[in-house]
């Protein structure tokens, strides 16, 4: 058969794709990665439907999520805004002298904990009283506006080091006095973000010296803490790459601005990750190979320096592009995210993030998903969000999806259409879709996740018929469970659609939707036979479409 679409003409013969999975073979135990989150505005946290989807959020793991929120140390009156957000925690009295206020501060994190959760506090920006430029410090962007509009008094450096030095031992301090040291033990203390752009108005030798005097305080005030960085932006880019050289040279061999001895004390090192959509007549077109070129890059700089090589990994923003609150409508190319192309994008990359580690041997503890929700605003506008309104969007889903997987990776055969270096090097733009999964085994349970990706959004495509074959069952029966993600299951967006795209829906609409967001069973669970340790499943998947097979026994 042959069809057309956005001008481009595709072939597609329909022919099954096999997908090979044997449980015998181990590939190590699989790293939540997916079990960490992000977002800008750190006090949408305690309003009623950030509260509502941290729950969420904490409930689809058995492990510990990870948040990490910006502006926890930005002065303000703790409202919240797009892409702000402040907490009062410093200010100074009229002859210069600190005064510490944690209560917003000990908000966001009571919320994060009494869910299970872990901060990942990050130490940044610089309070109002302390910027060498202050003026002006609040900024009031909206989507739309020019993004250096956001580069305020507190992206600024500090007037002194020692006072911002304290501020951070202190906090450190009141933390564990709030938490105990078992708790803050978990926690992950970072200086800043994407100090390479305009996040950061100083120097690249300014902030490591920042960072020198950052590490010392947390490391004075609870020795046990982890302490990393420097969350630069994609490493792929020439200055990023540089900067966190520069960084990482400084840590293992520069001089210390405090101690004067030589090297800094690092726990975990982080950078940030982008894909970049953009729009071939009129449609979508995603571009995760640039994402996968950016991690590569990243892990290819850390695998450079052999005492840092075995540390902890922490993709700091692990994104298809780099704007969560440039919403759809002034943003086209964001349209992507209220379906499931967002879905099975985060499906399909999230596998490959495995392979790119373990082929630069180094050790990738998390990959955050910047995304959350942005209150009161209108129903799927179309910012990367993971719910809209309190009613949860198909990519929810995918991260359900994956805290059902425990155990150890199995392999999956690796002769189908696209690997991670081939995505990594020409992205997903043959004719043919990735056609792909990933299988873990325990004890108990296997588990397959199996999408069906492609770069360009044509959802106007047959389905694929999948076989999955799995070897090695160690029973001769199974409870087989099938969930999907598609335009029919588990999408709340095409159920709103359907309503007729209400401005304002009704309580009736929204408990529809509230359930159409929730993960959903393609088929009723059923006991299958299994012969010889084998057994065939075969099922239709369509373009974008994510299933999870799920063996229990």
């Amino acid at each position: 058969m042959l069809f057309w679409f956005a001008g481009t003409a595709y072939s597609q013969t329909n022919s099954p794709v096999a997908i090979k999975v044997d449980l015998v073979k181990d590939l190590g135990a699989i790293q939540p990665i997916w079990a960490w989150f992000g977002y800008d505005e750190p006090n949408y946290t305690t309003m009623k439907d950030g509260k509502k989807l941290l729950k969420e959020i904490a409930m689809l793991s058995k492990v510990p999520v990870n948040v990490r929120v910006h502006s926890l140390l930005v002065t303000g009156d703790g409202k919240a805004a797009i892409k702000w957000g402040s907490t009062n925690a410093y200010t100074e009295d009229a002859n210069g002298k600190p005064i510490y206020n944690w209560t917003i501060i000990d908000s966001i994190f009571d919320t994060f904990i009494s869910n299970g959760m872990h901060p990942i506090a990050q130490i940044g920006f610089m309070p109002e009283a302390m910027s060498v430029k202050p003026t002006p410090y609040k900024h009031h962007w909206k989507p739309g506006d020019d993004y250096n509009d956001i580069y305020t008094g507190w992206a600024y450096p500090p007037k002194d080091y020692s006072k911002f030095a304290e501020l951070v031992y202190q906090w450190v301090k009141h933390s564990i006095a709030r938490y105990g040291k078992e708790e803050v033990s978990k926690w992950h203390w970072e200086l800043w973000n994407e100090p390479d752009i305009s996040y950061w108005k100083g120097t690249t030798e300014e902030y490591i010296k920042l960072y020198d005097y950052t590490a010392d305080a947390v490391k004075r005030a609870f020795p046990a803490a982890l302490v990393g960085g420097p969350e630069t932006t994609d490493p792929s880019n020439p200055k990023a790459a540089a900067f966190l050289k520069t960084f990482l040279t400084h840590v293992t061999s520069g001089k210390n601005y405090v101690t004067g001895k030589t090297g800094s004390p690092i726990d975990f090192i982080t950078f940030h990750a982008k894909g970049s959509p953009t729009l071939v007549n009129g449609v979508v077109q995603m571009n995760m190979g640039r994402q996968l070129t950016n991690i590569d890059k990243g892990f290819e700089i850390v695998a450079s320096f052999p005492t840092l090589k075995k540390l902890p990994i922490i993709i700091g923003e692990s994104d298809p592009e780099g704007c969560a609150a440039c919403s759809e409508d002034v943003s086209p190319q964001n349209a992507y995210r209220n379906g499931t192309m967002y879905s099975s994008y985060t499906a399909a990359s999230f596998a490959r993030k495995y392979d790119l580690a373990m082929a630069r041997g180094v050790n990738l503890r998390g990959a955050v998903t910047w995304a959350f929700e942005f209150e009161d605003q209108p129903w799927f506008r179309g910012f990367r969000d993971l719910a809209t309104n309190g009613v949860d969007k198909p990519v929810l889903n995918v991260f359900r999806m994956f805290g059902m997987m425990q155990g150890n990776r199995a392999e999956v055969n690796k002769d189908l259409q696209y690997n991670f270096a081939s995505i990594r090097d020409s992205s997903v733009r043959r004719n043919e879709p990735d056609v792909n999964a990933i299988a873990t085994k325990d004890k108990n349970t296997a588990s397959v996740m199996v999408w069906n990706y492609h770069d360009l959004n044509d959802t106007n495509v047959p389905d694929a018929p999948v076989i999955v074959e799995l070897r090695g069952i160690p029973v001769t029966k199974v409870l087989l469970r099938h969930y999907r993600i598609d335009k029919q299951f588990s999408n709340s967006y095409e159920v709103w659609k359907s309503m007729g795209s209400p401005k304002n829906p009704d309580k009736e609409q929204i408990a529809k939707l509230e359930t159409a967001g929730q993960l959903q069973l393609y088929t009723s669970p059923e006991w299958v036979n299994v012969k010889d340790g084998k057994l065939l499943l075969d099922f239709p998947l369509p373009r974008q479409g994510v299933s999870l097979l799920q063996l229990s026994w």
